[in-house]
């Protein structure tokens, strides 16, 4: 074989051997977000949904969604 081939094959096996030993080396004991990043996400979630359930509802707040009906045009005034 060529020097060059073989330095090429044998970048190649080390590349796969570093690749397989990272994938086998997974932490072995679960993090904070592996146990709780569901649980926060749903939270956080339930908590906006709430808040804009309140304010849309109890603050009395008009929101003027359509202006259809509510514009009316001003008289003009001729000087």
């Amino acid at each position: 074989m060529f020097p060059l081939a073989r330095s090429a094959l044998s970048l190649a096996a080390r590349g796969v051997q570093r690749s397989v030993s990272r994938q086998t080396h997974h932490k072995a004991v679960p993090d904070f977000h592996d146990k709780y990043g569901n649980l926060i996400l749903a939270s956080g979630a339930v908590f906006c949904v709430s808040i804009w359930g309140y304010v849309i509802t109890q603050t009395g707040i008009c929101w003027n969604l359509s202006p259809i009906g509510k514009v009316t045009p001003k008289e003009w005034k001729n000087q």
